[in-house]
């Protein structure tokens, strides 16, 4: 049984051209055969992904991916590159570099693998002048990508020579990956979040479905729930396995889960499971693009505009277009054929599909980019400090770099994969939208003081209206997203106010420098409105006005003051009457169904106004109505016990 206070387990993968001993070289570090397939073992080749484990004396564990060399089998070997934290590359001593020799370096230095080791096997097949040579040819090719410095070691699968020595080498690797994550603060088994990227899926008869993959960012434990992406499904782990052995947690390494909640026949290689914030499924990304690296006689092109391509990320591929960012010529939009599972500060690689060459390296700088509005906030000094912050790993810097570019981004639907789950909502905003936020609300009440001077200011669902207006051109707000943009401007006003740049008064909004008061005569004449409409049976808005000598501003005042109560165009009352006929409602309908025939007879009043209220308390959740008569709604206030 595994010891977790060993330390992290870390996944290698095995690259190399084909049939220069990768898979035996496994069987002789780990006593395990990677070939699973009966077809693999019967061509003597690996045709898909496969795996091995070794442990060490103290408990530490390796995971290894041995990955297929055949060149038809591209595909097949980045399904494993694209989930391991180092590679050991193999070269035979008789045949020296390859094509896929030369490919697969390509390949790992495009992921940014930069851990490793290289191995030269069957070095009992030749002369040692021979070894000497293909150590110095290897040598020499690690130096131009980003596993440049590894060690490499002559070894031979079939006498054991060198065996010892590469698995001390090997788990030098092991710790210097441990030791680099705990140096920079990382969780002990990567960056990123907590994810499981599917390799396989299959049925076990009697235990339903299985996935297998590695487990990186974060531990999983039986029976926690995780998240599909694409898709956002959610899955449940019945069971964890590593080694073919069950764990109640694992922190990392290679995984197999039993799940339930989605049939085995929906679940593909290149899934991804994961809980939390961070991973996205998304057929728009926003990428940084690297230069692979010239490794022997391979040259490389630059990416053509619109050109077609084949991005591979984690286990999954997808055809994908690329689109230049013009601010900023090492990014890119790729526009894919389908949805695919990332993260800010996921790797990927770009190839050409018909010759296979490699494009780019890939780091995904945001899975979800501007669209809309949005889009003019693509500049290169934004571009800049996101590519700087995905780069150096920094989750806080790289959330504002990405709120800087978008101008506006709902955490919920940032952070839980697509708004869906209990987040509150809320709204980040770039520092120069709500600056323009700000002086938007500040000229909307100018501008409304100087049309209607007597009007006491403006009223809060015009001033929110017309800020949504402004935010929705500054930057891009999904439909999902409405309610957060409605509580961000809400907060943008409250700020207004609380540095006293507005003063609140009743329902308007209004410059301090005005101040509160209102001519004498006006302010006689609204008195003198809300005293007529101070009774349950009020006369017709407009006479009690006339008869009053308030003018449409009064009674817009009394409004906005919240002293009246408007329930029509020639219906109204003052606030205190009204609250106390709601009240007669409430109180009624709690001791039986009320009909509109009892509460006029409760009231003393007409059909009129007994369903002017009614009907007001029904559309706002005080009461509801139903065939018997209106009873309390699930907005109603709580009855006082009776002492």
């Amino acid at each position: 049984m595994h010891d977790p206070n060993v330390g992290p387990t870390v996944v290698i993968g095995t690259a190399g051209h084909i049939d220069h001993g990768k898979t035996s070289l496994l069987r002789a570090l780990t006593g395990i055969d990677a070939d699973r397939l009966p077809e693999e073992q019967a061509r003597g080749m690996t045709i898909d992904v496969g795996y091995a484990h070794l442990t060490f004396g103290d408990g530490v564990e390796l995971d290894f991916v041995d990955v297929p060399g055949h060149d038809r089998l591209i595909g097949n070997m980045l399904v494993g590159a694209g989930e391991v934290d180092a590679a050991m590359v193999v070269v035979a001593a008789d045949d020296g570099p390859r094509p896929q020799t030369l490919e697969h370096l390509q390949l790992l230095d495009a992921l940014g693998i930069d851990e490793g080791l290289a191995v030269v096997t069957k070095v009992d097949a030749v002369d040692p002048t021979r070894v000497t040579e293909v150590v110095s040819a290897v040598t020499a090719l690690l130096a131009v990508t980003s596993l440049r410095g590894s060690p490499v070691l002559p070894a031979s699968s079939v006498t054991g020579e060198g065996i010892e020595a590469v698995r001390t080498a090997l788990r030098s690797v092991r710790d210097g990956v441990a030791a680099r994550w705990s140096a920079v603060g990382l969780p002990p088994h990567g960056a990123g979040p907590l994810r499981l990227a599917v390799d396989r899926a299959f049925a076990v008869k009697g235990r339903g479905a299985v996935v297998t993959g590695s487990l990186r960012g974060g531990a999983l434990e039986s029976g926690a729930t995780l998240r599909r992406e694409p898709g956002g499904e959610s899955i449940r782990i019945r069971e964890v396995q590593v080694h073919s052995h069950a764990r109640d947690r694992h922190d990392g390494g290679r995984t197999a889960l039993n799940v339930v909640g989605l049939p085995v026949e929906s679940l593909r290689r290149g899934d991804v499971l994961t809980s939390g914030p961070g991973v996205l499924g998304s057929d728009r990304i926003l990428v940084e693009l690297r230069p692979p690296a010239r490794v022997g006689p391979a040259t490389a092109r630059p990416p053509k505009v619109g050109a077609r391509l084949r991005l591979h990320v984690g286990t999954d591929k997808a055809e994908a277009t690329l689109r230049l960012v013009r601010a900023r010529p090492s990014a890119a939009i790729l526009t894919l054929e389908r949805p695919v599972a990332t993260f800010v500060g996921d790797r990927a690689i770009l190839r050409e599909p018909a010759s296979g060459d490699v494009v780019a390296g890939v780091r995904v700088l945001d899975p979800r980019p501007p669209r809309g509005p949005s889009r003019r906030r693509l500049t290169a000094a934004r571009l800049q400090v996101l590519s700087a912050a995905v780069e150096t790993g920094d989750v806080s810097a790289t959330w504002s770099a990405r709120v800087e570019l978008h101008g506006a981004i709902a955490l919920a639907s940032s952070l839980d994969g697509g708004g869906r789950g209990p987040t509150a909502p809320n709204l980040a905003l770039a520092a120069d939208v709500r600056t323009a936020l700000e002086e938007a609300a500040l000229e909307a009440v100018t501008a409304q003081h100087r049309e209607a001077p007597l009007r006491p200011g403006l009223a809060l669902p015009r001033a929110r209206a017309a800020l949504l207006r402004r935010l929705r051109s500054l930057a891009t707000i999904e439909r999902r997203d409405a309610e957060a943009a409605g509580s961000a401007v809400a907060g943008v006003l409250d700020h207004l106010v609380e540095q006293g740049l507005l003063v609140r008064q009743g329902e308007a909004l209004r410059d301090p420098s005005r101040g509160s008061e209102l001519p004498p005569d006006l302010v006689a004449a609204m008195d003198r409105l809300e005293s007529a409409l101070a009774i349950a049976a009020p006369p017709p808005l407009e006479a009690a006005a006339l008869e009053a000598g308030c003018p449409t501003e009064g009674i817009r005042a009394l409004q906005a003051a919240g002293r009246i109560v408007r329930l029509g165009p020639d219906l109204a009352w003052a606030t205190p009457t009204f609250h106390r006929l709601a009240a007669v409602a409430l109180d009624r309908s709690r001791q039986a169904p009320l009909t509109p025939a009892a509460y006029r007879d409760a009231t003393g009043t007409s059909r009129r106004y007994v369903l002017a209220i009614l009907e007001d308390l029904d559309r706002r959740g005080i009461l509801q109505r139903t065939p018997e008569g209106h009873i309390p709604g699930p907005r109603a206030p709580r009855a006082e016990p009776v002492a």
